[in-house]
């Protein structure tokens, strides 16, 4: 801080001015002074007397902003030279300090001249754009920078030009704007000068507070309310007593001193919650391009049109919406109509609300009992009977035989096949989380067939061993003996009958 403000002392001129920082510790800032009984802040004045600081009894440690404040002012560019120890803390300092670069020094400081050139290279290849104090008051300044190969920046970055060498040209383009008028023929003056430099940029403001088509005004204009103001630039000047957009409000009948704070819902920031305008202290709504949708309320708070919706459709198309909250119709319930509760949809077969073993919920059956499924909680793959129901449609989709192998495309449409090569392959019923049977059932011909059963979204699923079981073969062998065995028995009889009656 000594070094910033104490030009004469320390002999600055007006150049590039850099301080080399060398240390091997880390650095004391504003608040470590009470340690030692010192509260006083620093007061950022130079106070040196034989090269020696004389306050450091009586001021704290100047804060960091404080320091980049008088560093900037005096433009001075920091060098951190420092060991690798301390190099972390001295580069997130760096962060915070403009126009500041670190170097690591070796043990014996050996490398401090090397450290000096690369840090002045570093900082001198980057130009960085700043105003000078404060700027007045409604006024904002946005850059354009166009650096080395015509690269262009915008926002923070059109601030700074970086990677430049000694020799090249750089261009900014700074535009100025004011949201706030001052008094009449008033003039501001503000300066802009890159970082680490003396050399500024003087931009003297003169502000436009009228517009040319002022001066064709129409004074007592029939556009403004009774005739109370100047009709000019397309909008109403009030004359004196009047105040509104068509001078519609009479000073002595609405508060002047903030007109808004009436359009302001619980004293907030937003008028009219940012969807009317504040006339004579009352809100007036803004207007949709879909006159369906509508705002409403005393601070136009309240919409028709931002309910939560449901399959894409406001309320679930069971509702209306009123500030921002749907009113659902009769036998509907949710944030957006979604929930039904018509019960008509849950009835089971018997007339028990899904069969009564489960709940129903907005319309569609939960089940309690896991053995049951179904959107009525009848269906019981696991249940007794459940085999022999479905055996013919299984044997007349796998085998084209049995009872429905003539209606079978249209009685069992609602099966889904999936054949397997060995019994080893069915399911089985610890394999998923929901219910499974396992299914022997014999055809015409006596032949097992071996499927498993379980219901999913209301179709059949059905895993099924294509190949009938041994038992049919050893069976089909047996029959055909019987069957030889019979002929020859018929054949002996009647050669024995002949014989006797012979």
């Amino acid at each position: 801080m000594q070094v910033a403000v104490c030009k004469e002392q320390i002999g600055w001129r007006n150049v590039t001015r850099l301080l080399v920082f060398s240390t091997d510790a880390g650095f004391h800032f504003a608040g470590d002074g009470k340690l030692g009984g010192i509260v006083l802040p620093n007061d950022g004045r130079c106070h040196l007397e034989n090269n020696m600081y004389t306050m450091s009894h009586y001021y704290d440690y100047p804060s960091i902003a404080h320091l980049v404040q008088k560093l900037s002012e005096h433009n001075i560019q920091t060098i951190f030279a420092v060991t690798e120890e301390f190099q972390s803390v001295y580069q997130e300092l760096k962060n915070l300090i403009p126009k500041s670069a670190v170097g690591t020094l070796s043990a014996n400081s050996s490398n401090v001249i090397k450290l000096i050139i690369d840090a002045y290279n570093s900082l001198s290849s980057e130009v960085i754009l700043e105003p000078v104090g404060k700027l007045p008051e409604g006024v904002s300044l946005s850059y354009k920078s166009i650096c080395k190969n015509n690269v262009v920046g915008t926002g923070e970055d059109g601030r700074k030009c970086s990677n430049i060498s000694i020799g090249d040209e750089v261009h900014f383009q700074i535009s100025v704007e004011s949201q706030k008028c001052p008094s009449p023929g008033k003039q501001e003056v503000i300066m802009i000068k890159p970082q680490g430099f003396t050399e500024k940029v003087e931009v003297i403001l003169d502000f436009i507070c009228d517009c040319e088509c002022a001066a064709k005004g129409e004074p007592n204009s029939k556009k403004c309310f009774e005739s109370s103001g100047t009709f000019e630039c397309g909008a109403c000047k009030c004359n004196e007593g009047r105040i509104g957009q068509i001078c519609e409000c009479s000073k002595d009948e609405v508060r002047t001193d903030d007109l808004d704070a009436n359009c302001r819902k619980d004293n907030g920031t937003d008028i009219c919650s940012n969807n009317g305008d504040c006339v004579c202290g009352t809100c007036e709504c803004k207007k949709r391009d879909n006159p369906a949708e509508v705002y409403s309320g005393q601070y136009c708070e309240c919409d028709n049109f931002n309910c939560d919706r449901f399959n894409n459709k406001l309320c679930g198309g069971h509702g209306r919406c009123e500030c921002r909250k749907c009113i659902c119709d009769a036998n509907y319930t949710g944030s957006a109509c979604d929930c039904s509760i018509d019960t008509s949809t849950c009835l089971a077969r018997n007339g028990q609300i899904c069969n009564g073993r489960g709940e129903c919920e907005c319309g569609t059956c939960k089940c309690t009992d896991t053995k049951f499924q179904g959107p009525t909680c009848e269906v019981c793959p696991t249940c007794p009977g459940v085999c022999p129901e479905h055996k013919d449609c299984v044997q007349c989709l796998t085998f084209q035989t049995g009872e429905k192998k003539d209606t079978c495309k249209e009685d069992c449409k609602n099966f889904r096949l999936v054949r397997v090569q060995k019994t080893e392959e069915l399911p089985q019923p610890t394999d998923q989380p929901f219910p499974r049977a396992i299914c022997k059932e014999r055809d015409e011909n006596d032949c097992w067939f071996y499927f498993t059963l379980a219901v999913r979204n209301d179709t059949n699923e059905v895993h099924v061993f294509e190949k009938p079981g041994i038992q049919c073969f050893t069976q089909l062998l047996l029959d055909s003996s019987y069957s030889v065995q019979k002929r020859e028995e018929s054949v002996t009889s009647t050669w024995f009958k002949r014989q006797v009656h012979l």
